[in-house]
């Protein structure tokens, strides 16, 4: 199957799986296939209810139920990325725009069974950004034991980071605290970002940030949505 259609099928899918599961699907879904991601980006995606809690302040609430019920559409989502794309899924990360009433699910393909050369999706200021992610991840924690990127395309740029956990925080896990921390960590490195420097750096707008870690690997995502000057 080309490249489109999976993309279109697995567009189709999301949205109705997400209008049926959440009573409100997103406006519309853009998916791109990319090895070794599948990034799947929402827009215009918020629930009458969730729209209350939010002019009441609760914006951690809508989050945490969010991240309940999307940990029981996981699977699904897994074995129908799997089936639509004819590749192995290695791991699935989220998160919410609540401000922008957008979202992302990033699906990582499993690389062993891939002919996949990083480079090809490398950029001119890669160094200078990583720059950036290594700052601002030493005031949210610690400075990453590896970190890399990838320009999916003119408007998707995946961030990946590995060994970023501090003791603080494996003992918080230790105790069960998993959510709270994810939540945490996601409005504070959201903040620590600096957005006008990769703005100036890039040459662009950028329209979301989104974080999400697999801690059992102490591994972690951003994605950043752009839009080109």
């Amino acid at each position: 199957m080309e490249t489109k259609n999976i993309e279109a099928e697995i567009a189709s899918f999301i949205g109705k799986l997400i209008r049926d599961n959440f009573g409100k699907g997103p406006s519309s879904v853009y998916v791109t296939c990319v090895k070794p991601f599948i990034t799947i980006y929402l827009r215009d995606f918020l629930a009458p209810m969730e729209r209350v809690l939010l002019k009441q302040g609760n914006d951690l609430k809508v989050q945490e139920t969010r991240d309940l019920l999307m940990e029981e559409l996981l699977p699904e989502i897994k074995a129908t990325i799997k089936a639509t794309a004819q590749v192995d899924i290695h791991n699935i990360y989220y998160d919410w725009g609540l401000e922008n009433k957008t979202g992302i699910i990033i699906a990582e393909m499993d690389s062993d069974g891939l002919n996949f050369d990083p480079e090809y999706l490398s950029y001119p200021q890669k160094e200078e950004v990583h720059q950036e992610i290594d700052r601002f991840s030493a005031k949210a924690q610690k400075v990453p034991e590896r970190t890399d990127s990838y320009l999916l395309n003119t408007r998707t740029l995946v961030v990946v980071r590995e060994g970023i956990l501090v003791s603080i925080e494996k003992e918080l896990l230790e105790s069960g605290f998993e959510e709270q921390l994810i939540l945490s960590k996601r409005r504070l490195e959201k903040k620590l970002l600096d957005r006008n420097f990769l703005e100036k750096l890039l040459q662009v707008t950028i329209q979301d940030v989104f974080a999400d870690w697999n801690f059992a690997v102490d591994k972690g995502y951003l994605v950043l949505i752009l839009k080109p000057n």
